[in-house]
């Protein structure tokens, strides 16, 4: 039988798992977001090139959306696991 001790070593070791799982999830998560932007961005540049300006800047401005919100989900992941 485990005791208290135990139990509350393997929930905390249980805890840092799912930290480090999502934290990984959410950077894989952005990588493909980003991909995605990309490769539509270059594709509507391809269809559009007197648009590539706009496109570009658009590109930029959701990627960024991307990485603050990874970016986040990171820290709260390092947060859960440190605590």
């Amino acid at each position: 039988m485990l005791t208290l001790l135990q139990a509350a070593a393997a929930a905390a070791g249980i805890a840092k798992f799912g930290a480090a799982i999502g934290a990984g999830l959410s950077t894989i998560g952005a990588g493909l977001g980003i991909g995605k932007i990309g490769g539509n961005a270059m594709e509507a540049i391809a269809r559009q090139p007197e648009a590539a300006n706009d496109i570009r800047s658009n590109m930029i401005v959701v990627a960024g959306l991307i990485e603050g919100v990874a970016l986040f989900a990171v820290v709260v992941c390092v947060l859960i696991f440190f605590l």
